[in-house]
């Protein structure tokens, strides 16, 4: 007897000590909601949640999501009021912490460093909030999800009483449960006087939930008086209050700061010319003609050394998949452009020759970024304002508006997406229009003018139609959803910023002066051979006409062109010239047709070289709360719980 006693002992232990063989689910066993209604519209609530802690998901104790929005009988989102009362375990006052969700407030019971015994507790959380009664034209109502529908533990059963304001009686009752926008009716509700009851049939599965309405009388409940209204009004418009304002006082701000300070100085006459305004180099031609740096100043640099190699400094040396810069023999004078000077010396400084490909990646990177800073440590500001100061004004001043609308209401998941996307589609058209602008300046010929006018219409149809579609969604959930004047405000601040960003910046007179020649200059590279050949005291095309304009061309993006001018004058050229082949360069040879495509690449390679070094970008996530209407679901209250 005494062996089989110490066998079941041992089994009984060993039965214990299996992970899970005691445990028991983590489930609320019952929720019940206590809801007293004032003729006020004021509802104070009292919910009593009996759970089974295992030490899983309940460690410390439960969290309740409770929103605060609710959709009245308009059909819009209004703020609702909410005030915590209390929070009780097991009939002791028990600690808690709140924080705020996406659309509402989460409350926490429990101490961080305190976790809980297993098996039955109890936990009752009391809140007063208000206006969730719907004022309809022939009676009042109560729309309320008790349990909510975000809860992740099943509910065994779910109960409500009501108590109307004294000598109220409700005309009609109904029940929803299951999950979000279900219609099921797995409930039952009872009469007594002003007390009404409502318990479920069947238990709740995880994100299932329990929803009552209650239609009273017209009058039951006190409707808010007009002062009351006033301020309603007011807390749930001043999103799109201070989105408006926004806009309106950045584009005022931007306005007068234009005027101020950014209008450009009247242009001369457009006249076309063969030489660079004042004999600059052809990376300042680059720089002032982008008001900048186009390409990350790889096109800069990639003029700058076609112009060395034209002077005789250094060779190029083209081959397939990289492109070498040697050094020669010949003196270096004191008089060297800026960005020369440094792509010279870092070729020097490298044993004299530079190989540019992917796998020289960093090291071109660190040319690039030598060269750069020594022209702009001489021109900034000489040539162009960009009145960097002003636009971080009107950035600043827009940004506390957009936060103070966040701040302002609570803002669900469907709003800031309808906020986000005009933002997005604002960026997207101003980046449009400059890329356009841009692409529709350096083609130069008429051919290549039309061709880019077809490709943008092209394109322009399908984008065009997209965005009609999106903007019909767009306008179709604001005018549901009552948000029409926050996304025009949003979308407005962040359209005057992308506009102005680009509009504040301007030219300096001598700047203003030298872009005149630049775009005299572009003029004449871009001209048809008839044009030009009118035009008096022009010099005649040679080889060395050719490479003088050439670094030129490259830095303002119409090197084909220029180079399809000179393939025609050799085809024409007597035979000895036919075939052309400059001494600073060694690889393809430039028969006709070929050399338009080989500069076309030129600054290309550099490019890659620095985008291919450069770290694949980080990857990006996202999460939020929601909760909505529907059936089940429906209405005031809501939300949901779990452990924590």
């Amino acid at each position: 007897m005494k062996h089989l006693i110490a066998i079941f002992g041992f089994l009984h232990l060993l039965f214990l000590m299996l992970p899970g063989a005691a445990r028991a689910d983590e489930i609320i066993t019952a929720y019940r909601s206590d809801i007293r209604v004032a003729k006020s519209g004021l509802l104070t609530v009292s919910e009593t949640i009996t759970a089974n802690v295992e030490g899983d998901q309940i460690k410390r104790g439960i969290y309740r999501d409770f929103p605060m929005t609710f959709v009245d009988d308009s059909g819009r989102t209004v703020r609702v009021d909410f005030n915590l009362v209390s929070v009780e375990r097991d009939g002791v006052t028990e600690p808690y912490h709140t924080e705020s969700i996406s659309g509402g407030i989460r409350i926490y019971t429990g101490d961080k460093d305190v976790l809980l015994p297993a098996g039955p507790h109890t936990f009752r959380i009391t809140y007063e909030t208000g206006r969730q009664i719907r004022f309809f034209d022939d009676h009042d109502e109560l729309y309320w999800n008790v349990t909510g529908n975000g809860w992740v533990f099943p509910i065994n059963e779910a109960s409500a009483t009501v108590t109307l304001p004294p000598g109220v009686r409700a005309d009609d009752m109904a029940v929803f449960t299951g999950a979000q926008g279900a219609t099921e009716k797995n409930a039952s509700f009872t009469e007594m006087g002003s007390k009404l009851a409502f318990v479920t049939t069947r238990p709740l599965g995880a994100y299932e939930g329990l929803t009552i309405a209650v239609r009273m009388p017209k009058g039951s409940i006190d409707p808010p008086s007009a002062s009351q209204a006033r301020g309603w009004w007011l807390q749930d418009n001043l999103p799109p209050i201070l989105a408006i304002t926004g806009f309106v006082l950045a584009a005022l701000y931007y306005s007068r700061m234009w005027l101020k300070v950014g209008r450009d100085p009247a242009r001369g006459v457009l006249v076309p010319r063969w030489d660079a305004p004042e004999g600059i180099s052809p990376a300042l031609v680059n720089y002032i003609d982008n008001k900048g740096f186009s390409g990350e100043g790889w096109t800069a640099l990639a003029a700058a050394a076609l112009n060395l190699a034209v002077e005789g400094y250094v060779v190029l040396e083209d081959l397939k998949n990289s492109l070498v810069i040697t050094r020669t023999a010949k003196t270096q004078p004191p008089s060297l452009p800026t960005g020369e000077a440094a792509l010279l010396s870092a070729v020097q400084s490298r044993g004299g020759k530079l190989t540019i490909d992917k796998a020289n990646g960093p090291t071109v990177q660190k040319v690039g970024m030598d060269f750069r800073s020594a022209m702009e440590k001489e021109h900034r500001n000489r040539y162009y304002h960009a009145n960097t100061a002003y636009v971080v004004g009107g950035i600043v001043l827009s940004a506390l508006f957009v936060v103070a609308v966040f701040i302002a209401g609570i803002l669900n998941e469907t709003t800031v997406l309808l906020v986000l996307l005009p933002v997005l589609a604002s960026v997207f058209i101003s980046l449009l229009s400059v890329s356009l602008a841009k692409l529709l300046k350096r083609k130069g010929s008429l051919f290549a003018r039309i061709g880019a006018i077809i490709v943008v219409t092209f394109f322009g149809f399908f984008l065009i139609a997209a965005a009609l579609s999106a903007l019909a969604v767009v306008v179709t959930t604001a005018l549901s959803s009552h948000q029409v004047p926050l996304l025009l405000g949003v979308g407005g601040i962040v359209l005057v910023n992308m506009l102005f960003f680009y509009l504040m910046g301007a030219p300096t007179p001598l700047g203003s002066k030298m872009m005149d020649g630049i775009d005299g200059l572009r003029q004449y590279l871009t001209l048809a051979e008839k044009e030009r050949m009118n035009m008096a005291g022009v010099p005649n095309m040679s080889p060395q006409h050719f490479e003088k304009l050439l670094p030129y061309a490259v830095a303002l993006g119409v090197e084909k062109p220029w180079a399809n001018t000179f393939d025609r004058w050799l085809l024409a050229a007597a035979a000895g010239v036919a075939v052309y082949q400059p001494a600073w360069y060694s690889g393809n040879s430039f028969s006709s047709g070929s050399f338009g495509d080989r500069m076309g690449g030129f600054a290309g390679s550099m490019a890659g070289t620095m985008t291919s070094s450069l770290p694949p970008p980080p990857k990006s996530s996202s999460s939020g709360f929601s909760s909505g209407g529907g059936f089940s679901g429906g209405g005031g209250g809501g939300g949901g719980g779990g452990g924590w």
